[in-house]
């Protein structure tokens, strides 16, 4: 009788460093095995075109800040039903974090306050699961360029915007959601704030009144925030894909940016964007590298030329000097910090209208350390800042030029936390951006190969 013999199967194993090469510039992750396990059902693109590329078409609708929970709730859904989900550095303490926030809800003082509550929390959560989202698509090794193009679109909606606020800035109208928006809701300024179409942010009572570009945001400060943000991203793609009619658009839309940018005035954007190229320079300038001293110097180039045009710093200087704005944050940021101590531990919920201060916004604006100090305590403030050591932490593992653009990101965030808030569609901005970074970090990511010169 015949005997038959079981062979063990064989298991075919990739030469991990050497495909990674293939495919992209390595980063320490690529050289972990499990990296390349692949998953069979892919996430779709879709919903982030939705979220990202047809952003111009919900702030016409005036449903922006409003829908964008509810695009949170699709991901939250495909990344249950696809399940097997990777999750990146930093997604415990932001769990921990949300339920502090979460808790925090105690604290509010009226019922109708649950509805501005609600849709800063659902502005949180979404954007952890646009990080998650991006993450597992980048590890699911979907085309690098795929990926990043809804956010690509997003910043050319923004540089449109920010355009329309130079050429029309006295634009301004109800939108369709706010005129059917109940008289108990509309009483919520911030609501009114978020469903209004403004070009730009005009201060009436300034004794040097600018029209400052705000388009698609409420208020300026949100303009400046997303778009530190984004130009390292920007920069990122143009380092990672190397052809196609979106890496065109993108070169020229980063020179036409800076007048919308710096006609914003925003002193934060500056500070936040000069201390990400700084820390850049130092890291490489460490290593003895100088990889990134040409797009730095062509940027600075540039904006100086801008300066030619738009006297920016002296802009500045005069607003600064001609109204309140200084006394006005300090004098905020005194009471802020005295009702924390008050209650240090969970805060107030959301940020409170007070007549005690010579400013006009109300206590726990005017910075994301603050609003995080007075609405949520100070146990939620440190785990927020944890969160962003963290991702820099990881970042700082990147070695290509794409990853060290997306590395600073964390860096600026911090930043310009004295200076903006960001619980708005721009978290989700910032951890789509570090998503990708943090996916090139962990693994194998399918970025374009460079084009040899013939």
């Amino acid at each position: 009788m015949a005997r038959t013999t079981l062979r063990p199967k064989r298991v075919a194993r990739a030469a991990v460093p050497a495909r990674a090469r293939a495919i992209a510039a390595v980063e320490p992750g690529v050289l972990d095995p499990a990296a390349w396990r692949v998953r069979t059902a892919k996430l779709p693109l879709w919903p982030l075109f939705m979220m990202f590329a047809l952003m111009p078409l919900w702030w016409v609708l005036g449903v922006w800040y409003v829908v964008w929970p509810f695009f949170g709730v699709v991901l939250f859904a495909l990344l249950a039903t696809r399940g097997d989900v990777r999750l990146p550095a930093g997604t415990w303490l932001w769990l921990i974090f949300l339920g502090i926030v979460a808790i925090s809800s105690t604290r509010l003082e009226r019922a109708t306050s649950i509805v501005v509550f609600g849709l800063r929390l659902g502005h949180l959560c979404t954007a952890l699961l646009v990080g998650i989202y991006v993450y597992n698509l980048g590890r699911d090794r979907i085309p690098w360029a795929r990926i990043a193009s809804p956010l690509a679109l997003f910043w050319l909606a923004m540089v449109a915007l920010g355009w329309f606020g130079v050429l029309a800035p006295r634009f301004s109208m109800p939108s369709p959601f706010e005129l059917v928006l109940p008289a108990g809701v509309r009483g919520e300024r911030y609501i009114l704030d978020v469903a209004h179409l403004d070009a730009t942010e005009f201060n009436p009572l300034s004794r040097n009144p600018i029209y400052r570009p705000a388009a698609p945001f409420p208020y300026t400060n949100n303009w400046g925030t997303a778009y530190s943000f984004l130009v390292p991203f920007v920069l990122a793609y143009l380092m990672s894909v190397r052809r196609g009619a979106l890496r065109a658009v993108l070169m020229v839309s980063l020179p036409l940016s800076l007048v919308p940018a710096f006609l914003t005035l925003n002193r934060g954007m500056f500070i936040g964007l000069g201390a990400g190229v700084l820390y850049l320079l130092v890291r490489e300038m460490a290593r003895g590298r100088v990889r990134l001293l040409l797009p730095i110097t062509l940027i600075v180039f540039a904006g100086w030329v801008v300066t030619l045009f738009i006297p920016v710093v002296d802009l500045i200087t005069h607003r600064t000097s001609t109204t309140d704005t200084n006394t006005d944050r300090f004098d905020l940021y005194v009471q802020t910090w005295a009702a924390v101590l008050r209650s240090p531990l969970l805060g107030f919920g959301q940020p409170t209208q007070v007549d005690t201060t010579h400013a006009a916004e109300p206590l726990g604006t005017q910075g994301m350390i603050w609003q995080l100090l007075y609405s949520h305590g100070i146990p939620a403030t440190i785990c927020f800042y944890l969160i962003l050591l963290v991702l820099a932490r990881r970042l700082s593992g990147a070695v290509s030029p794409a990853g060290l653009w997306l590395s600073a990101l964390p860096v600026i965030a911090a930043v310009v936390t004295p200076f903006y808030s960001y619980i708005d569609p721009n978290m989700s901005v910032l951890l789509f951006a570090v998503g990708l970074g943090l996916a090139a970090v962990d693994g194998p990511v399918n970025r374009e190969p460079r084009t040899r010169a013939s």
